[in-house]
């Protein structure tokens, strides 16, 4: 697996990006171990968490496996900040109260003295821009986290953070974590053009659209039990649409005549766009993530790519996350 520098930074991290949002839900302890164990051998070494995922839980597994096989200084572990981890008030959001406290919460889970890469989840209304900037900023002096990031912001969310950060000379997000996919393409309109004129590396998650783009899904048939669509009422909301489903079959299809599975050719339809960086990817078994890390073998044309089926530049198909408060993975 190659390196890749992330976006304007000195970091260097891998070309597919090991999602855990899968760990102690569906993937059991030794399952995840198995995965991460997968994905070393592979060569990657970029791993990507978040505090509210299992409610903390998936840092936990992270940092047991980190610290079982000894890999912590091998690898650049990301995390983020914002979820609501608690009853109280303060237990969610971007204040000062809750970054700085959660930030000491996700290190004891992970195992570690510093943190490679902060993303804010999102966006939080309630918590003024320049209070959730400085605390950041005093997490990476302090030395406790080395790179700033962010998911889930609107073009304009992401322009007014780099301008009161760089106005006041504090530290600036390097990546931008988005949903993108062949049925999700919002991104396009305004927030690609942006980060590649301000440097900002991009690490899309979403790239099989929950599973839709694998072709498990067809008109008329049961959800398969246990599947994200049929768990996950956002999901289900955000991808399953008849407008989907029939993009969906289609791109099966010309998976097909590419000599492709179908979630080789999402993540290689994702990769083929040379503003990406490291598209995150999931995985509930070992053969799930063998078979999304055979994209790294195919790269696509600019014509195989724009034969693709998928929706008009800049339409996603169901609500769009950004604009959707409640679908937030």
């Amino acid at each position: 697996m190659k390196s890749v520098r992330l976006g304007g930074s000195g970091l260097k991290v891998s070309e597919i990006c090991l999602g855990t949002m899968t760990f102690a839900r569906e993937a059991d302890e030794g399952t995840s171990f198995a995965i991460m164990d997968a994905y070393l051998e592979r060569g990657g070494y970029f791993l990507d968490t978040a505090d509210g995922y299992s409610a903390g839980a998936s840092e936990v597994t992270v940092g047991r496996w980190m610290k079982k096989r000894g890999t912590r200084e091998s690898l650049v572990i990301a995390t983020k900040v914002h979820a609501h981890m608690g009853p109280g008030p303060n237990d969610g959001g971007l204040s000062r109260y809750h970054i700085i406290r959660e930030v000491e919460h996700s290190l004891r889970r992970l195992q570690t003295d510093v943190i490679d890469l902060y993303q804010i989840h999102r966006w939080h209304t309630e918590s003024p821009l320049e209070e959730t900037a400085r605390a950041l900023d005093d997490l990476v002096r302090a030395g406790k986290v080395r790179y700033l990031g962010c998911s889930n912001l609107r073009a304009y969310q992401l322009l007014s953070y780099l301008h009161y950060a760089e106005t006041n000379l504090l530290s600036r997000f390097v990546s931008l974590q988005p949903a993108y996919s062949a049925l999700n393409r919002a991104i396009e309109l305004e927030l690609l053009p942006l980060v590649e004129r301000e440097r900002i590396g991009v690490i899309p998650y979403n790239p099989l659209a929950a599973g839709l783009l694998t072709g498990k899904y067809t008109k008329g048939a049961s959800l398969p039990q246990g599947a994200r669509l049929e768990t996950d009422a956002n999901y289900h909301r955000r991808y399953y649409t008849d407008e989907a489903l029939g993009i969906a079959g289609r791109f099966v299809e010309y998976a097909a005549g590419l000599g492709l599975t179908p979630a080789q050719l999402a993540i290689a339809w994702v990769r083929a766009d040379p503003r990406i960086t490291s598209p995150i990817v999931g995985a509930r078994s070992v053969e799930q993530l063998s078979d999304s890390l055979g994209a790294l073998e195919r790269t696509l044309s600019a014509e195989e790519r724009a034969e693709t089926p998928a929706v008009a530049t800049g339409r996603w198909v169901g609500e769009d996350p950004l604009y959707d408060r409640t679908a937030y993975r």
